[in-house]
């Protein structure tokens, strides 16, 4: 099976309290919006601060489209490259040795794609298999981990590794009052995370600490693409977020994740490590309540959630950085990862320690 060796993430130096992400978007709305109504939005998202790609001042009415996802690629390849660089020497892997790189963003655009364009600052051999990943949104980081061991079970030899960098403050619409980009400017912050991986027959395969994957499954809910995504025109990138999402997590995604235990003969109490992404505190208040669980199976998420807000795609390879900096769980340990994107779509991954 497909070993997890090391898992890094990254962020930009600007950091900042939630209150005052909240002043400064409250400044930026367009006289007569409900300033209240803002706030009372960033005070029930439970995060305390965020890390933003650009100093706070510099965010506001007026950034030009291609001049923001100008700003997007620089600041993305250089944390692109400090969480690739981290993550390969914690691994004890060269860059050279990287059979597979795969790289995923949805906060962005870049052709040549990120990874191609860190491939000779970072080392990547010139013949190295690349995948770039767009569109899957905040589930890219667990389907990114899902096609990973896909490749290493069919080249059980290679060495590959998943980049994932959001910037998602610089998508900011800082004029627009719709609750949903309120909500978007309450959660969501800006990072980047690795993770290297190797298959069962690598030399190194043995010596790692990480999990391995199991096995991981995908599934489009139909008839809810209008739900989640991007609303993309001159003015950059929109939020499009549908009320229905916590009820569709409820109905849906709660069956999946059973159906998806049972295929291994297991439940969701025998699950020791959930490494689910954040999209909200609703939605891992929906989940909990949904499979039954305890507020603390989704401690690891709500203080991934608290401390840098929702990263995104990265968000769940900071969560599963943070269960293994803490300390591996014991081995036989169960480890379930979710993700949850545009589509609308559920990703899932069985991690076994």
């Amino acid at each position: 099976m497909t070993r997890v060796l090391a898992v890094r993430s990254v962020f930009p130096p600007h950091r900042h309290p939630q209150s005052e992400i909240t002043e400064a978007l409250a400044r930026f709305l367009p006289p007569g919006s409900d300033t209240a109504l803002l706030r009372r939005v960033h005070g029930s998202v439970r995060v305390d601060g965020r890390h933003l790609a650009l100093p706070l001042e510099r965010y506001g009415p007026g950034n030009d489209f291609g001049a923001t996802n100008a700003l997007f690629i620089e600041t993305a390849l250089e944390l692109g490259a400090r969480a690739l660089e981290l993550a390969l020497s914690d691994a004890g892997l060269a860059a050279r040795e990287v059979d597979l790189v795969m790289s995923t963003t949805v906060t962005g655009l870049a052709t040549p794609s990120l990874e191609a364009r860190l491939a000779a600052r970072a080392g990547l051999r010139p013949d190295v298999r690349r995948v770039p990943l767009f569109g899957l949104g905040c589930a890219a980081g667990a389907a990114g981990v899902g096609h990973v061991h896909d490749h290493l079970t069919g080249r059980s030899g290679h060495a590959a590794l998943l980049l994932s960098t959001e910037l998602c403050s610089l998508t900011l619409q800082s004029t627009d009052a719709s609750m949903a980009n309120l909500v978007a400017g309450a959660l969501f912050g800006d990072g980047a995370g690795a993770l290297v991986a190797v298959g069962r027959d690598h030399p190194l395969h043995a010596t790692g600490a990480g999990p391995e994957v199991v096995a991981a499954r995908s599934r489009l809910y139909p008839g809810t693409e209008h739900l989640l995504g991007w609303d993309i025109g001159h003015w950059g990138m929109r939020m499009v977020l549908g009320r229905e999402l916590p009820d569709l997590v409820r109905l849906h995604v709660a069956e999946e994740v059973e159906s998806f235990l049972a295929a291994h003969d297991l439940k969701p109490a025998d699950v020791d490590a959930w490494i689910c992404h954040p999209g909200g505190p609703k939605i891992l208040d929906t989940l909990s309540e949904a499979l039954a669980l305890p507020d603390s199976a989704f401690a690891a998420s709500r203080r991934s959630l608290a401390a840098v807000g929702n990263l995104s795609s990265a968000s769940v390879l900071h969560i599963l950085d943070g269960v293994q900096s803490a300390g591996p769980p014991p081995p036989g340990s169960v480890g379930l990862m979710l993700g949850f994107g545009p589509g609308f779509a559920s990703e899932l991954v069985l991690l076994r320690w």
